[in-house]
């Protein structure tokens, strides 16, 4: 069994912590190991350092080689350019082809937390014990606990099976990012699970389907496969990655196929994808306060609120809500529950040509 770790993207939401050269992942935002380093540390009693994948850009791999030590260089595949997640874990299925013939592959994102990570093995082995014993597309649910918009949704089929001690469902249907009613409908359901964008599948079962949804992306990586290992291979990746059209795995195969199965995970997941979402899962102080990296704080009748402030006091006064970052070049003050709106800062600030705070 082979682990696929997507670590690409710039984490916008966690501006000014995260920028173009050091993204989310790559920061110790959750404790005093990276998020990426976490990832790897959670799936390593599982599987070993050689079969660990790790898919970046160039512009990261140096820094990604240094903060994971114990994975060979040869693991860290470079992408040229970021084309989604659905050209991403196609070229790592041909590694994974390369390496091992024809394995399971466990593909997760590099920024997630997880507040078990002994259950979480559990449930990851019994999906890969699934996707070995067929041609099945397996993910993993998460059971809501409110009306998030910023999630895709796996709609529960029928009960299938169990393996070892985890009930294995088919899924109905995936469904993309609803409005905050459609959201609403699918909690009060109770048959709809968050898509965790963990997916486990044996490497020939997944570039089957790509062949069958995505032809396109699936002529692109035959032609790569047939350079792989050869002193073209970089030369070829690069040519055949600028015609890739971006998609991601969700709305190219995974809305389409009809042999997708989930394994309900129970171990205390977050995707970490924004300020609101670390408040929510940090430990919090008498008043609901979260404190995090500060060198000093002092709080007078304020509540609810996040702080990182390594370097500077900060003071709260009768305050409620507010999410509070500083580093060496900016300061974020934004209202808790809306963080999702710092993409718009970064937006704003590329528009400004405003490159040095990216």
């Amino acid at each position: 069994m082979y682990a696929v770790i997507m670590a690409g993207g710039r984490g916008t939401r966690f501006w000014p912590r995260s920028r173009e050269k050091k993204p989310k992942h790559l920061l110790d935002i959750i404790s005093n190991r990276t998020i990426i380093q976490e990832t790897v540390d959670r799936i390593l009693p599982l599987i070993e350092p050689e079969k660990i994948l790790v898919v970046t850009g160039k512009k990261h791999a140096r820094a990604l080689m240094k903060q994971l030590p114990a994975i060979p260089s040869a693991n860290i595949i470079i992408e040229p350019e970021g084309k989604n997640t659905a050209p991403c874990i196609g070229l790592a299925a041909l590694y994974v082809q390369k390496k091992a013939g024809d394995d399971v592959m466990v593909v997760l994102p590099s920024d997630h937390a997880i507040a078990d990570p002994v259950r979480f093995r559990q449930v990851i082995k019994a999906a890969a014990q699934k996707a070995a014993s067929g041609d099945a597309l397996v993910t993993i649910g998460i059971k809501p606990t409110s009306p998030q918009t910023g999630f895709g949704y796996i709609e529960q089929g029928d009960s299938i099976e169990r393996r070892t001690t985890e009930e294995i469902f088919r899924v109905k249907s995936i469904r993309e990012k609803p409005d905050f009613q459609q959201a609403l409908e699918f909690l009060q359901s109770g048959n709809f699970y968050w898509n965790s964008g963990m997916f486990i599948w044996k490497a020939s079962t997944i570039l089957k389907s790509i062949s069958r949804w995505l032809p396109d992306l699936f002529s692109g990586l035959t032609a790569i496969n047939e350079t792989l290992g050869l002193p073209g291979e970089k030369a070829a990746v690069r040519r055949i990655y600028k015609d890739l059209v971006p998609i991601s795995i969700d709305y190219g195969v995974m809305e389409k196929a009809d042999n997708i199965f989930a394994v309900k995970g129970d171990f205390g997941w977050s995707d970490v994808g924004s300020w609101d979402a670390l408040w929510e899962i940090s430990a919090k102080d008498e008043n609901g306060n979260t404190f995090i990296g500060c060198s000093n704080v002092i709080s007078a009748d304020s509540t609810g609120s996040l702080v990182y402030s390594p370097r500077k006091l900060v003071a709260l006064a009768g305050v409620k809500d507010l999410i509070v970052v500083e580093t060496e070049d900016a300061l974020l003050i934004c209202q808790k529950g809306n963080s999702q709106d710092v993409k718009k800062i970064v937006d704003i600030l590329e528009a400004k040509k405003m490159n040095k705070y990216l």
